[in-house]
């Protein structure tokens, strides 16, 4: 599952592509290891953490969450992004399950 629940909030696992035709979150993938990722896409290219700061943007403007509770916690410099959207988590999961879902991303 791409979303964990922790203390501090939710946890979203993102497969990140810079360099992209558009900022989208794509869909739902899974990995060799069988681990679960949301597919995502943006324009800025990948220096000096401008695709990173993309994707918080595109994840607060799709999710409806302000920017300031979103942040990376992991994969600073890889594809592979681990991203901590901070508040309560049990509110924070039923917010972003539906709201992927009306993008068409079934968890």
């Amino acid at each position: 599952m791409p979303l964990q629940l922790k203390a501090e909030g939710v946890v979203l696992h993102i497969k990140l592509t810079p360099k992209a035709s558009k900022d989208a979150l794509i869909r739902l993938e899974n990995d060799a290891d069988g681990k679960r990722y949301i597919k995502a896409s943006v324009t800025a290219v990948p220096e000096k953490g401008k695709a990173n700061a993309s994707l918080v943007r595109l994840l607060s403007k799709k999710l409806g969450l302000p920017k300031t509770s979103i942040s990376l916690i992991a994969g600073d410099q890889a594809r592979q992004k681990t991203v901590l959207i901070t508040g309560d988590g049990d509110a924070l999961k039923n917010i972003i399950t539906e709201k992927l879902m009306v993008l068409g991303l079934k968890i």
